[in-house]
């Protein structure tokens, strides 16, 4: 009987231990979801090294649009995103009944508005169709790429999180948006006369941002964030991440690199 007892004990010590491992394991575990364009590139060769010679392992997961990575984030089946500014998280928070939180700004690609049938950006004929992003808060941002052209006006007060183009108070050259999904605006282009893309989308499809005939007045509600659960806003692995994108080697990939000309970038780059 006590060599049998023996035995259990030993087993069930084996077990803590292999159980504590597996945990142990599991919290050197990152996986990081992104949606098409340059934050991932980001993030490999300026992060995810930071983060392995501290001894994490990362993963990395890719999504076709917004709703599903903040999904998976809150679920705990990913770690974190990046691929969203503030604006839209707020949005997604909303719609979904969830609490995920942006933790740190990251090098983002502005919206353009870019030539479609049209490539000079002479006073719009009525009818003139400007294809748009299908998401309140990026709709939004497109509109004030219009309204700094003065092609329209918007309602003051707006919330940009529940945007509609009910809030467009004037429209003098009878301008036609087209919302569509982000991903397709750049395919569209021949079948418009302009498009107002988001960067991400439009430099994962190949397009220079200097190719743009107008982009966006930089702001800070727009630059976008890695975005966690927030419960995990305070755990290690978040203010790791953090500490990745504050690192002198992040800033140096970035500036060293042609191709983040032109980004919005984050205030601790300052």
């Amino acid at each position: 009987m006590r060599r049998s007892l023996i035995s259990g004990l030993v087993v069930a010590l084996l077990s803590s231990a292999v159980v504590t491992s597996t945990a142990h394991a599991d919290d050197k575990l990152i996986r990081v979801g992104f949606n098409p364009g340059p934050y991932k590139e980001q993030f490999q060769n300026g992060v995810a090294p930071f983060l392995i010679k501290k001894g994490y392992k990362v993963e990395y997961k890719d999504f076709s649009d917004g709703i599903q990575v903040n999904d998976a984030v809150a679920r705990g089946n990913i770690e974190a995103n990046i691929m969203q500014h503030p604006v839209y998280l707020k949005s997604v928070n909303e719609r979904l009944g969830i609490d995920n939180v942006g933790i740190v700004q990251v090098p983002t690609p502005p919206m353009g508005l870019y030539a479609g049938k049209l490539n000079t950006l002479d006073t719009p004929k009525p009818g003139t169709v400007i294809s748009v992003p299908n998401q309140a808060p990026n709709e939004y941002r497109a509109l004030l790429v219009l309204q700094s052209l003065g092609w329209v006006k918007l309602k003051a007060d707006i919330d940009p999180a529940t945007f509609s183009q009910k809030a467009i108070s004037e429209n003098p050259y009878k301008i036609v948006l087209k919302e569509m999904d982000n991903a397709q605006q750049v395919r569209a282009l021949p079948d418009v006369d302009f498009g107002l893309i988001q960067g991400n989308f439009a430099v994962s499809s190949g397009m220079k941002l200097s190719s743009a005939l107008k982009l966006e007045t930089p702001t800070s509600q727009f630059i976008n964030v890695v975005t966690v659960a927030g419960k995990n806003k305070d755990a290690q692995f978040a203010k790791d991440i953090v500490a990745g994108y504050h690192s002198a080697e992040f800033k140096t990939y970035i500036t060293s690199h042609s191709q983040y000309n032109g980004y919005l970038q984050p205030s601790y780059f300052k």
